[in-house]
């Protein structure tokens, strides 16, 4: 019995999506909860699974299409088994097998058998059709081993595979020993590919925040040594009693709810003509994938511990990577951390995250010489960058902010003071 395979349920926020991937092709089996296709949005990568073993019988939406909340993308046989590519030594038998008579059929039996052979073939899923088109492949060319003799994309791959290696192995044509042979110019190749939906909306945020906001950065200088030493020190024993390895990022994240508790200008969003106050402390970590950036938000931020914040960041990124971050855990969010440092950023200005005004930037630790009490001495020290909507917030009051962080950074002891 044929169910469909339908798209999940997308939150309010979230209009429709683009079919990215799908991992099962049509007549292929597949088991009970293994993934189907991945359905791509705005925010995040969204997945649909088999409801039960069984066949994916039917591809509607093929890749690339749009789709909208709980539309069809495909049908689905539960209980039914796919047919998987028959080896040769199974098909040898299965000649064996047969009657000596069947090797005396008519002209017209083996005349219709090829012809219906020769249909099966031409029947082609989505992805294998694309793929067919792009590379001028046509279908009596390609073996189906799907079922009914269904050609998957698998099989376009292995015919474009056998004509590469054909190519390769035929001899270079041989040329008069008289002519003068011209070398052959370097191939400029370009590969024209769409952009995914979340990095549109990625840009299309970052040029409305540059173009809506009286956006303005102030830097200054944090000696990393304190924490380091402080890390150093501690860090086998934090592991040991939490699980977590401590990191900068919670000292950051700990240092920054203690300064916007001094100055809530800098903690709030503006509405229209409203300021809101928020009194809270959602702190939004910017994290980086092979997708785009995206920034999950580490709620109530002032009533978690270090090792809370530390293992909370972790557990972000590895969702991540691996696409597995939900709509609620990158919505809202009163202030952002970002932290280029990890790719070796010496300086930069980070942009907005709307609706929030302001936002820290973290960099490389670099050795420098630095005058202290007179004295030269080299210290590990990172430049801090905070980026701000100066329709709100004054340059004072920037400036001020981003001085409370520092000071919590190089005297430790006033975080858990509390002056």
């Amino acid at each position: 019995m044929a169910t469909d395979i339908k798209a999940p349920q997308f939150p309010e926020s979230v209009a429709d999506g683009t079919v990215a991937t799908w991992h099962k092709q049509e007549g292929e089996a597949v088991k009970r909860d293994e993934l189907l296709v991945d359905i791509e949005t705005d925010k995040v990568v969204l997945e649909v699974v088999a409801p039960a073993d069984g066949v994916v019988s039917k591809i509607i939406a093929a890749e690339g299409d749009t789709v909208e909340s709980q539309q069809v993308l495909g049908q689905f046989e539960e209980g039914a088994s796919g047919s998987a590519p028959s080896s040769s030594g199974k098909e040898d038998a299965d000649n064996e097998e047969k009657p000596a008579a069947d090797s005396h059929k008519s002209d017209a039996s083996a005349e219709t058998e090829q012809g219906s052979d020769q249909s099966a073939g031409d029947q082609a899923g989505p992805a294998a059709r694309k793929l067919m088109s792009e590379h001028g492949i046509a279908a009596d060319q390609v073996t189906g081993t799907g079922k009914g003799g269904r050609i998957t994309k698998g099989d376009v791959e292995k015919t474009i595979g056998d004509k590469a290696e054909q190519r390769a192995s035929q001899p270079a044509p041989q040329q008069p020993a008289t002519a003068a042979v011209p070398a052959a110019p370097g191939e400029r190749e370009e590969r024209r590919v769409p952009m995914t939906r979340l990095r549109k909306r990625i840009a299309e945020r970052l040029v409305s925040a540059q173009q809506n906001a009286a956006m303005l950065t102030t830097f200054n200088e944090v000696n990393m040594k304190p924490i380091m030493d402080m890390r150093k020190n501690y860090k086998d024993a934090f592991e040991k009693a939490h699980g977590v390895r401590l990191g900068f990022m919670g000292f950051f994240t700990r240092a920054c709810v203690e300064a916007l508790k001094r100055h809530p200008e800098v903690n709030a969003s503006i509405d229209g003509d409203d300021v809101v106050y928020h009194g809270y402390y959602d702190i939004g970590v910017a994290v980086s994938t092979d997708r785009g950036l995206v920034v999950p938000v580490i709620r109530d931020s002032d009533q978690k511990g270090l090792a809370e914040v530390e293992s909370q960041i972790i557990e972000y990124g590895q969702k991540a990577q691996k696409g597995k971050l939900s709509i609620e855990e990158m919505t809202g969010g009163t202030f952002t951390i970002s932290n280029g440092g990890v790719f070796g950023s010496l300086m930069s200005m980070p942009i907005l995250n709307p609706p929030q005004t302001a936002i820290l930037g973290m960099h490389k630790i670099q050795e420098r010489p630095m005058a202290v009490d007179g004295k030269v001495e080299i210290l590990p020290m990172m430049y801090l960058a905070l980026s701000y909507d100066h329709r709100l917030i004054d340059g004072k009051q920037a400036v001020q902010f981003l001085v409370t962080v520092k000071n919590f950074i190089e005297d430790p002891a006033r975080l858990l003071l509390d002056i």
